[in-house]
């Protein structure tokens, strides 16, 4: 992190509003306002978290579910406790997390899974962009996996020209596929939430 970009960090409108309210990222922005056009998460849902560190996506979607609901996230890095919210520490790919998850949702399906996944930024686009879809492709297994019929997602890739391809997945497994860039998305950014609802399973 070089020091103009913290120092720009610290201007950010949305790093700011998140210090105050208590988010752990200006990420929570981003969900909030998809939530608020898409209707992702509602009170009483079970919500997977996919790459959850450091937490603004959880935060939120415990706020969304309620008392009533569960938010299960899950991350290779860990995250300090969040009420409302189980934690699994592993590899979304590996049998032994997805089994934990499994426990975790004790015979029920999520009405949504969610991720703000970012790969390690490398500096070559065409790599990061590609890691990035190869991420989203993972949310999409997860669906498969755990995602209840009629359920939602969202996901974040780096727009690029994989990008349809992966659009094109998500159009054939829900009712309805959206491509959004919310407001608190930086101007500069090449990222892209990926939206499906309703999914057909």
């Amino acid at each position: 992190m070089t020091k103009r970009w913290q120092s720009e960090r610290k201007k950010d409108h949305y790093y700011k509003k998140a210090k105050n309210d208590e988010y752990r990222s200006r990420a929570a922005y981003k969900l909030l306002q998809i939530n608020n056009k898409f209707n992702i998460i509602k009170k009483n849902d079970i919500i997977i978290d996919l790459g959850a560190n450091p937490g603004g996506w959880s935060q939120v979607a415990a706020q969304l579910v309620e008392e009533t609901g569960r938010v299960i996230a899950l991350d290779i890095k860990p995250i300090k406790e969040i009420k409302g919210v189980a934690f699994i520490r592993g590899d979304a790919l590996q049998q032994k997390t997805q089994e934990e998850i499994e426990g975790l949702l004790d015979g029920k399906k999520a009405n949504a899974i969610i991720s703000d996944m970012s790969p390690n930024i490398s500096g070559n686009y065409s790599l990061d962009h590609a890691k990035s879809i190869e991420l989203a492709e993972v949310v999409l297994k997860y669906a498969d996996l755990f995602l209840k019929r009629g359920g939602n997602i969202v996901v974040k890739v780096f727009d690029g020209d994989m990008s349809q391809d992966l659009f094109n997945k998500i159009k054939i497994k829900f009712k309805l596929s959206k491509r959004h860039a919310p407001k608190a998305s930086r101007k500069a950014s090449s990222e892209i939430y990926m939206i499906g609802k309703g999914f057909k399973a």
